[in-house]
């Protein structure tokens, strides 16, 4: 037990750092001979504070913590998210739209639906026929009822959130209830130990601040593990083009107006825009590809579609912050004794919100898989290298078969994004075996996938995919099972429409605004 890991400390805050401190801190801080937490994070720095989409795991992270759902719900500006709305990503007309909800497909583990619905398809979408969540979705509705405890859920779901004041929740959380020590000054200097470990950081005005371990959560500075330990920074520009955004805060026209429980994300001639739904405004962006569009045209795209919500004047006034990324993740996430999370060790893009999910599972594998001495450092590493550089890898691949299954060919932009030299040869095995053989759990080797195969379901068979399946004889012989399982389907959207309240009536019932509870009405919507 000699060299003891009994010291972390993480430079930088916003989300990825104050929820990594919460999640080591909650775990081993309050033990009598436990770790210490420092965050150090420079007064001089601003966060990005943009990533503004959770997935479900948010609710168990939070949940670990300590945290309140209600408080976290009233003070970060949070509302009810269940999936992602694709619009205009397969053919480019209005018309053309389909969902990736967070609930698995009914029977999913029990049999595969997916011959039945395509003989169906004309008739239906296919994650309407799969579960109930994308009519609740398209009604506005929330995932729970009033009375439904915190955490809980009727249907499955995770978080829209205003990221600066998320970040701020979180560091007041770590620090009054956790016992995580805050310094707010600037990183000078990393110095080194004899075996090229961090020993300690010199600051501007606090001396020096050692550590067992570092967590590098200063975003794409990469302050310890790309400045000082010079690991190489992995660029995926080749796969995933898209390198820009332009966000914006934009604000509703009625302070009832209902809020969108999904994350819509609308295909444009050389990228795509976002929009979420905040209790009290939206947040809107444009990423785009530089090598495709100018800044200037991105602009204009972008007001164009604010422009029917808000009119041409609301449109125009509207600001808008540019962001500029490199899609990719450093060789290494875990360097001798410093380990990188967020931005720090890479970002893909915004699509599908990957960027809160992968800093969460960083942090809980860091939990789970801590080093009691450095000894076992080494092998944590390794450990943990092995698992990200994976996961990075199956987000590049889930991501690309967006662009690769559209039928856009409106611009290069969407030309570009079907040559197979841009699609990664695991992708291409994968939609090789897929014309013959349907998603499953045998296409993926890990028990944590970031996306499981129900996922790349709802996208291959929402853009209109079709698999040519073999073995009907077996699917003919699951048919009673596969019809009672989508009436059971149709009986639950029934059920829902009734039973629910809208995003907007159940935000106002937890902020306890009884005025506008009463004006909005707490009346489920009933089809």
């Amino acid at each position: 037990m000699d060299n003891q890991v009994k010291t972390v400390v993480i430079v930088g805050g916003g989300t990825a750092g104050w929820l990594t401190a919460g999640v080591i801190a909650a775990e081993y801080g309050g033990e009598p001979d436990g770790i210490a937490v420092t965050l150090i994070e420079s007064p001089q720095v601003a966060t990005v504070g943009v990533g503004e989409g959770t997935w479900p795991t948010m609710r168990d992270t939070l949940r670990r913590i300590g945290a309140s759902e209600l408080d976290f719900i009233r003070q970060c500006d949070a509302s009810f998210k269940q999936g992602s709305k694709f619009i205009r990503w397969t053919t480019g007309q209005d018309s053309d739209s389909y969902y990736h909800p967070f609930s698995m497909p009914n029977g999913f583990l029990e049999l595969n639906r997916v011959y039945f619905w395509q003989s169906l398809q004309a008739e239906q979408k296919f994650a309407d026929a799969m579960c109930a969540q994308p009519q609740v979705c398209e009604h506005g509705l929330a995932p729970k009822q009033l009375s439904t405890p915190e955490f809980a859920a009727v249907l499955n779901y995770g978080y829209h959130l205003d990221a600066g004041k998320f970040g701020e929740f979180l560091k007041r959380h770590c620090i009054d209830r956790l016992g995580v020590r805050h310094v707010l000054d600037h990183v000078t200097g990393v110095n080194s130990s004899d075996n090229g470990d961090i020993a300690s950081l010199s600051t501007a005005q606090s001396g020096q601040l050692s550590g067992d371990l570092f967590v590098d959560c200063s975003g794409s500075a990469a302050l310890l593990l790309g400045n000082h330990f010079q690991v190489p920074f992995v660029s995926k520009q080749g796969v995933l083009f898209n390198d820009c955004a332009l966000a914006a805060q934009v604000p509703y026209g009625d302070p009832d107006a209902p809020v969108a429980s999904t994350t819509h994300s609308t295909a444009q001639r050389a990228g795509w825009i976002w929009d979420i739904g905040l209790q009290s405004r939206r947040g809107v962006g444009h990423v785009y590809a530089s090598a495709y569009t100018s800044d200037e045209q991105a602009e204009q795209d972008l007001r164009a579609y604010l422009e029917p919500s808000l009119g041409a004047a609301g449109a125009d006034s509207v600001a808008v912050r540019k962001i500029h990324f490199n899609p990719g993740y450093r060789a290494e996430f875990w360097h001798k004794n410093c380990v990188a999370i967020g931005m720090a060790a890479g970002f893909i893009e915004p699509l599908e919100a990957s960027a809160l999910a992968l800093v969460e599972l960083a942090a809980a594998m860091i939990r789970d898989d801590f080093p009691a001495n450095r000894a076992l450092m080494d092998i944590t590493a390794k450990r943990f290298n092995a698992r990200f550089r994976y996961r990075a890898d199956r987000v590049i691949n889930f991501l690309k078969l967006h662009y690769v299954l559209s039928q856009r060919r409106d611009g290069a932009y969407w030309k570009d994004n079907i040559d197979m030299s841009t699609v990664p040869d695991s992708l291409q095995e994968l939609l090789s075996l897929w014309r013959y053989q349907v998603p499953s759990r045998l296409d993926f080797i890990q028990a944590e996938e970031v996306f499981p195969a129900a996922s790349y379901q709802y996208i291959l068979y929402g853009m209109g995919f079709n698999s040519h399946l073999r073995q009907l004889h077996r699917y003919t012989e699951e048919q009673p099972h596969a019809l009672r399982v989508m009436r059971a389907n149709a009986i639950s959207v029934q059920k829902y429409l009734h039973a629910l309240p809208s995003n907007r009536a159940l935000l106002q019932h937890i902020c306890g605004d009884v005025q506008a509870q009463s004006a909005s009405g707490l009346q489920a919507r009933r089809s």
